[in-house]
């Protein structure tokens, strides 16, 4: 259903998103954002490196929660066992459930909540490529760190190296760890419930969402707690780039538009008089109209000439006979 705003702000008529334009443009996206994932993997020892100066950062803040979560996890397996399916499932399912559920069911919104998601996932691909970092399951035992994906891999679908499934950890990056965009997407979901869910249910599931996943991705050992930090960091600078990103996108439209259109040929002189409804081009008189001095005809039956000499309009009596 197309839908305006109120007149004079400048706002262009939009039409409801159609499925088949949009899903192209998210497959493109998601494809594009994984490829430049894998293409940044950087230096290991870099990413080392720079995963020890958050720990280092963290621990002069007293921010270090990962430590005691992941002690936590790693002894208690009714614990661990459902985070690691958390963090190996939920951030592929409950994402793009709520993108078709806005799409569906709020779609006056979903143009923004779209590009807001996206704008905020290529900013976390700069963050990937200017800082790879070792996550805390990668960093040497001496630190204290277990990885609950690998201990208890027997129990679910992916392998002892990465939460991708068993046998295809080789194809994702490990040194992705800064921002955390598993904490950037469950933000973003509990917004989208949160203002647009319109129950007690689904705002309370916005808040529990994000937190816990900021729970799981420290206990789990994938993630510091800076790189939730920047991941909430992240989204919030896709929040405001959004408007711009949207008219850049409708002046390109517009102008990609414009280019294809064809254009129509001049318009051929019109004559003088042309298409007028009572002097035709061949100057003959259209029904009612007449020439000065034309005497006027009465066709009855035993009707005789008028024999006045008055022109059209003139109403003196003829003499009497």
């Amino acid at each position: 259903m197309p839908h305006t705003k109120t007149p004079g702000t400048g706002a262009i008529p939009r039409s409801r998103p159609r499925w088949w334009t949009e899903l192209p443009i998210i497959v493109l996206v998601y494809a594009c954002y994984s490829a430049g994932r894998l293409l940044v993997r950087g230096d290991v020892s870099d990413a080392v490196g720079h995963g020890l100066a958050i720990l280092r950062i963290e621990k002069a803040l007293f921010l270090n929660a990962e430590h005691p979560l992941n002690r936590l996890f790693t002894r208690e397996p009714w614990l661990g066992v459902p985070a690691d399916f958390w963090y190996a499932s939920l951030h592929y399912l409950v994402t793009p459930a709520i993108l078709i559920w806005v799409f569906r069911c709020r779609s006056a919104r979903y143009r923004a909540a779209r590009t807001w998601l996206m704008t905020s996932t290529f900013i976390g691909l700069v963050g990937f490529t200017l800082l790879p970092t070792c996550p805390p399951r990668l960093l040497d035992a001496s630190h204290g760190f277990v990885d609950t994906m690998a201990q208890y891999s027997s129990y679910g679908w992916w392998g002892g190296e990465a939460s991708a499934p068993r046998g295809l950890g080789g194809m994702t990056n490990q040194y992705a760890a800064m921002p955390s965009l598993h904490v950037g997407w469950a933000l973003w979901c509990g917004v989208m419930l949160w203002r647009h869910g319109g129950t007690r249910t689904a705002k309370a599931a916005g808040v529990v969402y994000p937190l816990v996943t900021v729970i799981v991705v420290m206990g789990t050992a994938n993630h510091y707690f800076l790189d939730a930090v920047a991941g909430a960091a992240v989204m919030g600078a896709g929040l405001l780039l959004t408007p711009f990103v949207l008219r850049t996108a409708d002046r390109a439209q517009a102008w990609i538009a414009a280019c294809f259109t064809p254009r129509s040929a001049p318009a051929a002189p019109v004559p003088d008089g042309a298409g007028s409804p009572i002097v035709s081009g061949g100057c003959q008189t259209s029904a009612g109209d007449r020439f000065p001095r034309q005497r006027e005809q009465r066709f009855g039956a035993g009707a005789e000439p008028d024999p006045s000499p008055s022109d059209a309009g003139d109403e003196t009596p003829a003499p009497a006979r």
